[in-house]
């Protein structure tokens, strides 16, 4: 029964279907859903702090409903990719309606694609593993998996991380020096690991080759068959996708730094080095991002067994409340730079 809460993100396709299926504001009703109702419930709902007993964590481990959830995503993401190639060629749409349709396109590759991608590609198993590949290579962010298993969890609350938000670093220009660092920084990864496997950066175990390969093939797929007008909407939301999950990168770990030690290294990753967030509504529709702090201590914990602990720096909303701040930048920084400041002082 734990498990069902997690079944709340079948909304989000429901309302991205009404979307495609309709006109006029009917068209945004995802932006509405999410960065309107989940924000405005979540200030009358009551976060939730209380992790599993030891018996619960034993018990919900083994329970192959979580995962069998994340696998349900990827033939839900087909399935909707081919709906908005249909639908974002409907005759008589205007402008603003394409936009809808290609926001709620953009949630889904974000929410669906990345976010349930990135939990995938932190499991163990290759199967899992290749199903989060598919599932970012539906939303144009393959980079994603070597950078950050290899880059952010190691670089995080540094300098050195591309995904790590500096203080009074505006969000507009966090997104560009994120994604493109992260790509640069994902093909040195993989360049790196062939040399330490003896082999040229051209071999087909580099993966940024094989995702790069994929991708242009995936692009193309889509222009033969469906032109180029398609080709470009897609494009369009794919860049929403990236652009909510670079928002969300933004908002976990804005103005946090490791301290160094006497020689000049960093203090090991710890609960503190991320931003938490125990809104209930965020965590069963983001599949417990939100207890990101746990997350980063531990990476290959799987979504359910997330804790939230009192060393946790606590945002004062959810993500989608969070997200709508961060694009208020003088807002933001009044907020949060607070938060930051006492955490240093």
């Amino acid at each position: 029964m734990k498990a069902l809460k997690y079944f709340a993100i079948l909304i989000l396709p429901i309302t991205v279907f009404i979307s495609f299926t309709n006109k006029g504001w009917l068209t945004f009703l995802p932006i509405i859903f999410v960065f309107g109702f989940i924000p405005l419930l979540e200030f009358f709902v009551k976060p939730n702090k209380n992790n599993f007993t030891k018996e619960e964590e034993n018990k919900e481990k083994k329970n192959k409903l979580y995962t069998y959830l994340l696998y349900g995503t990827l033939p839900i993401q087909i399935v909707f990719l081919l709906l908005f190639f249909k639908y974002i060629q409907e005759p008589g749409l205007e402008t603003f309606e394409m936009v809808g349709r290609i926001l709620g396109m953009g949630i889904l590759c974000g929410v669906m694609g990345i976010n349930v991608g990135h939990e995938l590609g932190h499991r163990n198993n290759r199967v899992d593993e290749f199903i989060g590949e598919i599932l970012l290579l539906t939303s144009l962010n393959t980079h994603f998996l070597p950078y950050h298993n290899g880059g952010h969890h190691y670089n995080v609350a540094t300098p050195n991380d591309a995904a790590t938000a500096r203080k009074n670093e505006w969000i507009f220009t966090f997104w560009i020096r994120s994604h493109i660092t992260s790509y640069f920084q994902a093909w040195n990864i993989e360049n790196k690991r062939m040399k330490s496997l003896e082999r040229g950066w051209l071999h087909h175990q580099n993966r940024m080759v094989i995702y790069s390969i994929c991708t242009v093939i995936f692009i193309a797929t889509i222009f033969l068959f469906y032109g180029m007008f398609v080709t470009l909407a897609f494009l369009a939301a794919a860049i929403a996708g990236i652009l909510l999950l670079e928002t969300v990168n933004y908002i976990e770990h804005y103005g946090l730094l490791r301290k160094k030690n006497e020689h000049g290294r960093y203090e090991r990753v710890k609960r503190n080095h991320s931003w938490n967030s125990d809104h209930q509504i965020g965590q069963a529709f983001l599949f417990n991002l939100s207890r990101h702090s746990d997350h980063h201590y531990n990476g290959a914990k799987h979504y359910q067994l997330l804790k939230s602990l009192p060393e946790s720096p606590q945002m004062p909303t959810g993500y989608p409340g969070m997200m709508l701040l961060s694009l208020i930048p003088p807002l933001w920084f009044l907020v949060m730079n607070k938060k930051v400041n006492k955490l240093v002082s």
